[in-house]
């Protein structure tokens, strides 16, 4: 018999729940394979409601008694529901029900890690508690109560009572059980407090295996200048006694902003100089600040249903990224912004899984956790802020959380708070929330006697569903140059609504040179015919970092785009141009880092995609490592100084001004290596004190004759710390020549270490074959797609949501020659065709299949 078609979602089917919960109490008997939960929950009837059915969540639940009022009831249970015939008047309900921690794969609910009881319940893992109505817009006071013989026993909210065996936690504020956490093991703390501005002391802990506690302070001080910058740009002081973060090594996700118990990813909270790189540092410090300031945008406000998922994730995210720009560096943050938009999110929009920042409808929540919901909404907020501008943002957030404190809420409730605090008509605007797909914005230049005039066009290619495509609101961020190089039209954004449309700039002497969308204003596809001098002249010239960078980097995609296609290109205009850029020492070394960077490898296959070209993985990876070769032979004097210029001295330190040092030093070391067959990089490795420089060398000598020896040595000293190996796991596929990729890959899957079971073991080699290695991956044999696919069936029967994910990298199969899409394709097929495919993973694969 043929599995049931999983079920759609629809946005337009929403209803309100039947019931309000008034307050929850439960209570864990805590045992790895025989956890009791006892839950008792007071209803009453919903006055919004239009019906009167306890409906109730549940997965992998062994009842073992449900009454209402002390009476016994019996109920009916279908797929991951039980219906319960309730009295239309208050009620409390008590359900026993029996799960095992210890057989959850799946890592939602309540599972274990290592001896340690863990939970994951966002988007839909409370139902594997027990009996729930398991929905963002049900919100309650929840008191918990914890049975076990583990030293440490953590719930959310404040810690009210404790003895020998027990302890008592009690949320005062609604939450949605989404937002539910329970942490039970034998943990050590790092302690630490913080003082709110209205006075209030508030404690703080991070809580590790013991062995870990040493890596936990910069974690925690990335915590506390959270708190403090919340308080100082969004106003907002936490409201608790405490706040618990803890470190999981098997986790889903990055982390989770459960309400006064964060759970974090180990990778994401432990980090000390010997074991951690300069991005591990920045990617903590920017994780820690998410959850934290979900607090109130997610947690005290937070979504009415999971459509509304972009409302707390992409203003989190915005947030987030403003922290770390201000915390480090706001150009640099900027264009590591866009750099990760582009790679996952454009990559979404342009093919099978493009889907609109407010989807219409799902059928696995848990796939739309996506960068289109994450990195663009983020961009939508940006938009905005643009749009109204700083003082307006600010005095319609104050609106927001004034307004919807305490509520689950909707995209058209936060539009209207942005309305109602500036008077602007945002009606056109919200098709950025309902639209999916990346504007393609071109532009026509025009000079006429002092007067420049600059005409826009917008387009939006058809995706999935949506074959109609309206104009949208695109704040498009201009500056204007005089052939000297001086500013002459600051920058002013220019505001497009319609179609096509034109904008004068009038009393100049001389023709300028136009800097077209200044900190990447909108996230748009900017389609501009510049000349070569005309990117270099921007390159030298332009006062708008992110422009800057970005005319440096097209300069480069179009030498490598054309040399991808046979066509002559001259990497001395290239040389030439980045040779003073990278030499001045008046130029962040950050900066100058990234400006070194070529475009990736699969950014150059999606622009030839969309320029209507086949991307040939295998050309596009020699392309690139022959114009590497050419820069480095061109600029070898200036990347040796740099390279001695750039050595750190004292004791290592994460700050934006060191690790942009150590960035510089190391994009030279980089270069230096194709020259020098590794010496300096082995040199390195053999002395560094600090993982950012051994990895960097580690990275760069595979591929050398010091590259065996290197990764021997590598394993051999870290073995012990389970993060580092999984960073020797990641690298080696991820950099080995494209003809052994494979055969590394599927070697290491057979390695002692790999635990396929921990997420973090298997995407790290998964990403180092698949995501890093495109020329690897995508041989032309089609064997890397069989074995990957293999892979993703093995672990979808344990952890589905990992598989799901993970499998999107199928998504880019439209990009390649006809016999790679039927290779691909015939993969697709297989998963899809493979009976008890998981639901998440069914759905990710029809998608890309196009059915």
């Amino acid at each position: 018999m043929k599995d049931a078609a999983p079920q759609t979602i629809y946005l337009k089917d929403y209803k309100p729940f039947d019931f309000v919960v008034e307050e929850v109490h439960l209570t864990f008997r805590l045992h790895p394979t025989a956890t009791r939960v006892i839950s008792r929950i007071r209803f009453s009837p919903n006055p919004d409601a239009t019906s009167r059915n306890l409906v109730l969540h549940g997965v992998d639940l062994t009842p073992i008694s449900t009454t209402i009022d002390g009476t016994p009831v019996e109920f009916v249970q279908e797929g991951e529901t039980i219906t319960v015939a309730a009295p239309d008047a208050p009620f409390t309900w008590e359900a026993e029900v029996e799960i095992n921690p210890e057989a959850n794969t799946v890592l939602e609910g309540l599972y274990m890690s290592g001896g340690m009881f863990s939970t994951q319940c966002e988007a839909e893992g409370f139902r594997r508690i027990t009996w729930y109505p398991d929905r963002p817009d049900v919100m309650s006071v929840f008191t918990v109560r914890i049975e076990s013989d583990l030293p440490v026993l953590l719930s959310n909210g404040n810690p009210v009572a404790s003895g020998e065996g027990w302890a008592e936690w009690h949320d005062p504020w609604p939450k949605p059980a989404y937002l539910f956490a329970l942490v039970a093991g034998d943990l050590v703390a790092h302690p630490d407090h913080f003082t709110t501005k209205s006075g209030r002391e508030v404690g703080l802990n991070i809580f590790v295996r013991e062995g870990d506690q040493d890596k936990c302070a910069y974690a925690m001080d990335a915590l506390k200048r959270s708190m403090k910058w919340d308080e100082d740009v969004y106003g907002r002081e936490y409201d608790l006694d405490v706040f618990n973060i803890v470190a999981v090594d098997d986790f889903n996700a990055g982390a989770m902003e459960n309400k006064g118990l964060n759970i974090f990813n180990s990778v994401l909270v432990l980090a000390s100089p010997e074991t951690a790189t300069d991005d591990n540092y920045a990617r903590i410090e920017s994780v820690i600040a998410h959850e934290y300031f979900h607090n109130w945008t997610g947690n005290r406000i937070t979504c009415r249903d999971w459509f509304q998922l972009c409302l707390k994730e992409g203003l989190t995210v915005f947030r987030d990224q403003q922290f770390s720009g201000d915390m480090r560096s706001r150009p640099i943050q900027r264009i590591d912004d866009v750099l990760a938009l582009r790679a996952a999110q454009f990559r979404e929009d342009a093919g099978p899984l493009a889907h609109p920042v407010r989807p219409e409808s799902f059928v696995e929540i848990n796939n739309f956790y996506t960068a289109t919901v994450y990195e663009k909404g983020a961009e939508v907020i940006g938009m905005l802020k643009t749009l109204v501008e700083d003082e307006a943002y600010a005095r319609a957030l104050d609106l927001y959380f004034e307004r919807h404190d305490g509520e689950a809420t909707t995209i058209e409730a936060w539009l209207k708070v942005f309305e109602d605090a500036t008077g602007r008509d945002l009606t056109q605007f919200k098709t950025w929330y309902s639209q999916a797909g990346t504007p393609r914005l071109s532009v026509d230049e025009s000079w006429d006697d002092g007067t420049f005039t600059l005409t826009f066009r917008q387009e939006t290619k058809p995706t999935p569903g949506q074959t109609d495509k309206s104009p949208q609101v695109i704040p498009v961020a201009v500056g204007l140059l005089n052939p000297n190089g001086d500013e002459v039209v600051p920058t002013t954004v220019l505001e497009m609504t319609e179609q096509e449309q034109s904008f004068t700039f009038d009393g100049l002497a001389s023709r300028p040179v136009a800097s077209i969308l200044r900190n990447f204003s909108a996230p748009v596809n900017l389609d501009r015919k510049l000349s070569t001098s005309e990117r270099a002249f921007l390159l030298a010239h332009d006062t708008d970092p992110f422009n800057k960078w970005e005319a440096g980097r097209s300069l480069a995609k179009d030498i490598l785009i054309r040399q991808v296609s046979g066509e002559n290109a001259d990497p001395s205009v290239l040389t030439d141009a980045l040779a003073p850029v990278v030499a001045d020492t008046g130029i962040d070394p950050a900066f100058r880092a990234l400006v070194l960077a070529l475009p990736g490898e699969d950014d150059l296959a999606q622009t030839m995609a969309d320029m209507g070209r086949v991307a040939d993985p295998l050309a596009i990876h020699k392309a690139r490592k022959a114009l590497r070769h050419r820069i480095a032979e061109a600029l070898e004097p200036t990347l040796a100084d740099l390279y001695e210029a750039m050595l750190t001295s004292g004791p290592y330190r994460p700050d934006a001004g060191d690790a942009g040092k150590r960035a510089l030093r190391l994009a030279a070391l980089a270069l230096l290596t194709t020259c020098d067959g590794g010496i300096r990089a082995n040199s390195v490795f053999q002395t560094a004190d600090n993982m950012t420089e051994q990895y960097a060398a580690l990275s760069d000598l595979i591929g050398t004759k010091y590259g065996a020896d290197a990764i021997a040595s590598f394993y051999d000293q870290w073995k012990s710390e389970r993060l580092v190996v999984d960073k020797w796991f990641l690298i080696q596929p991820a950099r080995s020549n494209w003809e052994d990729a494979l055969s590394v890959a599927q070697n290491l899957s057979a390695h002692p270490d790999f635990q396929g079971a921990n997420p973090n073991r298997w995407r790290a080699l998964m990403n180092g074959l698949v995501n890093m290695n495109p020329a690897g991956f995508h041989r032309v044999d089609g064997a890397a797609y069989t074995w990957f696919a293999d892979q993703l069936l093995a672990l979808d029967q344990k952890n589905p949501q990992v598989a799901a994910r993970a499998a999107t990298f199928f998504g880019t199969w439209k990009r390649y020659d006809a016999d790679r899409q039927d290779m691909m394709r015939h993969e697709l097929a297989r998963m899809a065709a493979t009976k008890g495919l998981s639901r998440n993973s069914q759905e990710i694969v029809q998608k890309l299949l196009g059915d």
